[in-house]
């Protein structure tokens, strides 16, 4: 693509930048819009990806028929199937008339798939009977259907370890993957992000008749240097937020880091301190689960060595048990003698310890859970269980 073709392709959709990874997607988009090979659009939230079917559909030979945008993460997935491939009438509770669907209804024409990655593995398998023969039936019909449908999908997650974990077909994605188009976060597109906040600035300016905001060279470096994990959209909300808060129209770094988070919450992932007294990140809620779940199984195996340690001292028939307690622990080193009750009822025996511990740390609950060699958790579960 030459540089004037490719500025009146930017012009016409108001694409602001000059990024090498930028352009390239724009140049690929033209190269494959005359063809009917499916795109699959592969980029972060808020780069901007609805532009490029946009740009595909309307240089391709389907550009006088229907094109439909569709967020697959937004329709829930009892009806999704409903409302790609249409439904017959009675076909279940609601459905008083029939419905053709997005693929009966785009015949044709162009539907761009976005957040593919969120569809369910049922209608995965409705897509790609589409995708390798044009056919699918309605719900709840039984009669197949052709369509003439363009594909082109979109996703902001990571399609090969969906893969991995059985959340996507590998199938579907290969069929959809045909042409990959990778869209730049924002942080890799260098100067464009000043010119990306010009234009906002420029529009608010012009919107609501305020004096145009402008940065400061610190300033623009705080800008190139922050990793905007929202992207474009982030970006340009904080423009419209700096364009109407703030009192001067010289914005410098003291201005920026007031709308910036600056700190690691912002763009990193959350820590838990570790037992160590150090700090471990946890790149999944798959990990941060596998360690709550450790944390529970170490109280109830701690749980389960009391209730075996009262019951040999029971077996024993012994008048009155020494429950041992932790030495070095809220300043005692040594044990202390708790008398059993009467009838050597195991809870009993608990609901004395939890009440001895209580009243010794003057009704602290984490002090008192220290001494019995507790967690919290399971502290609190037994005050609720005995009504304490």
């Amino acid at each position: 693509m030459d540089v004037k073709e490719l500025q009146n392709i930017k012009q016409r959709y108001n694409v602001v930048g000059n990024c090498t990874a930028l352009n390239r997607a724009l140049d690929i988009a033209l190269q494959v819009a005359h063809t009917d090979l499916s795109v699959l659009i592969i980029g972060e939230s808020g780069v901007g990806k609805e532009i490029i079917p946009r740009i595909i559909h309307d240089y391709s030979p389907r550009k006088r028929e229907k094109y439909f945008a569709i967020n697959c993460g937004s329709i829930p997935e009892g009806t999704i199937d409903s409302e790609l491939f249409g439904h017959e009438k009675g076909s279940f509770t609601g459905a008083i008339g029939e419905s053709e669907g997005y693929f009966g209804a785009a015949n044709k024409g162009t539907l761009f798939l976005d957040e593919v990655g969120e569809l369910p593995l049922a209608t995965q398998a409705r897509l790609l009977r589409v995708l390798e023969n044009g056919e699918y039936i309605r719900v709840g019909g039984q009669d197949v259907r052709k369509t003439d449908v363009r594909i082109v999908a979109a996703t902001n997650v990571n399609i090969r370890k969906a893969i991995s974990e059985g959340r996507f077909r590998e199938d579907l994605y290969y069929r959809l993957n045909t042409i990959p188009i990778q869209m730049p976060p924002l942080r890799d597109r260098g100067e464009d992000i000043i010119l990306l906040f010009r234009l906002f600035a420029m529009q608010m300016s012009e919107k609501y008749h305020l004096p145009r905001i402008q940065l400061s060279e610190d300033a623009k470096q705080v800008m190139l240097k922050y990793k905007w994990p929202g992207n474009v959209r982030q970006l340009k909300n904080i423009t419209e937020q700096m364009s109407v808060l703030c009192t001067k129209r010289d914005i410098d770094v003291e201005d920026i880091l007031k709308f910036i988070p600056m700190n690691e919450e912002s763009t990193q992932l959350a820590t838990i301190p570790s037992q160590g007294g150090g700090s471990k990140t946890y790149e999944s809620e798959r990990e941060m689960l596998f360690k709550i779940l450790y944390e529970m199984r170490g109280n109830v195996s701690d749980l389960r060595r009391e209730i075996n340690s009262l019951r040999q001292k029971i077996d024993d028939g012994a008048a009155t048990t020494y429950v041992p307690y932790p030495a070095t622990v809220s300043g005692y080193n040594q044990a202390q003698e708790i008398a059993e009750p009467e009838n050597l009822n195991i809870a009993d025996v608990n609901r004395a310890m939890l009440e001895k511990a209580l009243e010794r740390n003057g009704g602290n609950r984490k002090k008192a859970a220290r001494d019995l060699g507790l967690s919290d958790r399971t502290l609190y579960r037994r005050l609720k269980e005995y009504g304490l």
